[in-house]
C-alpha cells in the first residue's frame, strides 16, 4: 500500500517533467528541420562560400557531443561574452538542442533531395522554373515522403537525449527522478520514470509510423 500511495504522489511531478521533456523535444526538432532545410540546401550549393560555411556548421556540431554544447551555451558562452547570457533554463536547453537537431536533421534533408532523379530538376528548370520554385514545388514534396522514417529516428533520439538537461538543473523527467530519489532514497522512483519514457516513446513512435504508412512512396 505504501508504495502504491508513493507512486500516486509522485506522478503529478512526473507529469510535469514529461511536459518539459515533450515540449523540448518538439520545439527543437521543428527548430532543427526549419534550419536544418536552409543548411542542407545551403551544403548542395554551388556557391563554395556557402558550401563550406553549411558543412563546418554540420561536421561540427555532429561531431561533438550535445552535452558540451549545452554546457557551453549554458555556462561557456555568458563567461566568454556577458551579453549572451541566458538565464531560462529552457530556452538555452531549446536553442543547444536545436542547432543540434540542425545538423542531423540538414543530413537527412540533404540526402531526401538527391535521392529525387536528377532529370526532375532538370525538366522544372527547362520549364521556366527558378532554383527557388523547383525545390519547393518539385523536389520538396517528392522528398518529404522518404525524410518521414529518418525525422522520426531523429525525434526518437533527440526525446531521449533530453535527459541532458538534467545537468542544467532543467526540471525534466530525470531531473524529477533523482530529486524524488535524493529526497526519499527510494530507488523505486526509477520504475515509473522508465516506463514514462517508454510510453513517451511508444506513442510517438506509433504516430511515425502511421505517417510512415500514409505517405509511403511504395504506395
Amino acid at each position: 500500500m505504501e508504495t502504491i500511495q508513493n507512486l500516486i504522489n509522485w506522478m503529478p511531478l512526473l507529469l510535469d517533467g514529461a511536459f518539459i521533456t515533450v515540449s523540448l523535444t518538439v520545439l527543437a526538432v521543428s527548430a532543427g528541420i526549419i534550419i536544418g532545410s536552409f543548411l542542407a540546401l545551403g551544403k548542395i550549393s554551388d556557391n563554395q562560400i556557402i558550401n563550406k560555411s553549411c558543412s563546418v556548421y554540420i561536421f561540427f556540431f555532429r561531431g561533438t557531443p550535445l552535452l558540451m554544447q549545452l554546457l557551453f551555451i549554458y555556462y561557456v558562452l555568458p563567461m566568454a561574452v556577458p551579453f549572451l547570457t541566458i538565464n531560462n533554463r529552457f530556452i538555452a536547453a531549446f536553442i543547444a538542442f536545436s542547432l543540434n537537431s540542425a545538423a542531423y536533421c540538414a543530413e537527412i534533408i540533404r540526402a531526401g533531395i538527391q535521392s529525387i532523379d536528377k532529370g526532375q530538376y532538370e525538366a522544372s528548370r527547362s520549364l521556366g522554373l527558378s532554383y527557388i520554385q523547383t525545390m519547393r514545388f518539385v523536389i520538396f514534396p517528392q522528398s518529404i515522403r522518404r525524410l518521414i522514417p529518418p525525422f522520426g529516428n531523429e525525434f526518437i533520439m533527440m526525446l531521449k537525449d533530453t535527459s541532458l538537461v538534467s545537468i542544467i538543473a532543467l526540471v525534466d523527467i530525470t531531473r524529477v527522478t533523482r530529486r524524488i530519489h535524493d529526497a526519499t532514497s527510494s530507488m523505486l522512483i526509477y520504475i515509473p520514470a522508465l516506463i514514462l519514457y517508454l510510453l513517451i516513446t511508444a506513442v510517438f513512435t506509433f504516430i511515425f509510423r502511421k505517417l510512415e504508412k500514409k505517405y509511403s512512396v511504395y504506395e
